[in-house]
């Protein structure tokens, strides 16, 4: 019998019509066999890896939801997290593995690492006994357990901005940054935030600020909570108070509907706007107050109250003022469309109008801080607006507010999401997260009952 070197012949051999052994299938046979062996290797490890990846995200995920439970520890959180991976990766018992899991810092992402060992099918044949894959997923949690202020700017400098002696107190709920700039949350001067936690989807700028605990940076964006909440719409009918002649020729005008004196007034929807001013004290029966293509001005040393109001603005010249030496006591509705919401705008403005002011008075507010585009303008300045029970919803406006007394410290929660909030002077903010202390409902999506766990690239 022929011999090849370095080889064993098959047993059988063919010959072609001139004699030759075909003998190359024999060769080749090894080398084809390799192949096809390395392609089903690589294609079975594949499937591995993407079935161990499936299970750490749902891992992470069923942990970073346990951590919106007061009452849930980091032990009981990584429990959670490695039993859902243990269930849905279902390792053979014939391969080693290992699951880490880590809870981060300030609760606020978990995290894993997955190592599970694979025997080759074919290893003798390709030289290859196991091969070792590894999977990591982290999810984080965003919004936290109670979110009680939500800037939606996705890209503005200072989105949540706090200047010169600004204060925010927010100890039992969370502050929230949509804003990927390096800035996104902004503190300058001796500003102050103290709250359960603070996060920014971009960065932190605030050298000099003191804000407790230190943000969070490169968290996961919150989409709009209130996104899907049906919104008031204007009647066709308007309320008409009457016009208004302003007596100082270079003042710029206001509203059409114009009180001065002591009123009750209904709801509706005042067409132009409302200006509550001189040393009016003005009532609010419960319901909604339309502000339909023009602000609402509470000026001078007038007063307004009520319980059970929502303000719902739309049109380019909505907008509100509150200016300095103004009375303010205000809740939100218990019922209806607006249940919860103590302010609520439509969610797009085309060219919006600034408030008309009196400079001589009221100083403009200053610029956005990163010149974002064009929003409606809501300014609180009033050092007695300390009732503003409900939520304040303006995902297309900008919160600014300039007081130099405490503002809704005496409400049982307030609640704010808007484009941006910017704070000046000196103003205490206060965001209390007392849901139970009121029958006024929290709208689904912020206070007790957010929080979202999303997966962290």
């Amino acid at each position: 019998m022929t011999s090849f070197p370095g080889a064993h012949p098959p047993r059988h051999f063919a010959r072609d019509s001139s004699g030759t052994f075909l003998v190359a299938f024999a060769v080749a046979l090894p080398v084809l066999l390799g192949s096809v062996s390395a392609a089903v290797e690589y294609s079975r490890l594949l499937y591995r890896k993407s079935q161990l990846q499936s299970a750490a995200d749902a891992g992470v995920l069923a942990g970073a939801n346990m951590l919106k439970l007061a009452n849930a520890d980091e032990a009981s959180v990584a429990s959670i997290a490695r039993q859902t991976i243990e269930a849905q990766a279902r390792s053979p018992a014939d391969r080693s593995s290992g699951i880490v899991v880590t809870v981060g810092d300030r609760r606020s992402s978990v995290s894993t690492v997955i190592e599970e060992t694979v025997p080759s099918l074919m290893g003798k044949l390709l030289s290859l006994p196991s091969t070792t894959l590894i999977v990591r997923a982290t999810a984080q949690l965003v919004g936290s357990v109670r979110l009680c202020l939500l800037a939606l700017d996705p890209s503005a400098k200072g989105a949540f901005d706090l200047e010169k002696k600004a204060q925010i107190t927010a100890e039992g709920c969370s502050l929230y940054s949509n804003s990927t700039s390096p800035s996104g949350i902004q503190g300058r001067d001796s500003a102050t935030a103290r709250a359960l936690s603070i996060c920014s989807a971009g960065g932190f700028d605030g050298a000099k600020a003191l804000f407790t605990p230190a943000p969070i940076t490169d968290c996961a964006p919150i989409g709009d909570p209130l996104k899907d909440r049906p919104l008031p719409a204007p009647d066709v009918n308007c309320v008409i108070l009457g016009p208004w002649v302003n007596p100082l020729a270079k003042a710029p005008p206001g509203p059409p509907n114009v009180v001065t004196g002591i009123v009750t007034l209904d709801p509706g929807t005042y067409c132009g706007g409302l200006r509550i001013t001189e040393t009016a004290n003005v009532r609010l029966r419960a319901g909604t107050y339309v502000m339909k293509d023009g602000p609402l001005i509470v000026d001078k040393k007038a007063s307004v109250s009520g319980e059970g109001v929502g303000f719902f603005f739309t049109g380019d010249r909505g907008g509100m003022l509150f200016d300095k030496d103004t009375t303010v006591s205000l809740t939100a509705p218990t019922s209806g469309l607006m249940a919860g919401l103590l302010m609520a705008e439509s969610r797009t403005v085309a060219s919006p109008v600034p408030v008309p002011i009196d400079t001589a008075i009221t100083p403009p507010p200053p610029p956005p801080p990163g010149g974002a585009k064009a929003m409606r303008e809501y300014r609180i300045i009033s050092d007695n607006a300390r009732t503003m029970l409900g939520t304040i919803y303006l995902p297309a406006g900008r919160l600014v507010i300039d007081s130099s007394r405490p503002v809704a410290d005496q409400s049982a929660y307030t609640v704010i999401v808007a484009r941006q909030v910017n704070l000046y002077e000196g103003p205490n903010l206060t965001l209390n997260a007392n849901y139970g202390a009121t029958s006024v409902p929290v709208p689904d999506g912020v206070g007790p009952r957010s929080g979202q766990a999303a997966l962290r690239n």
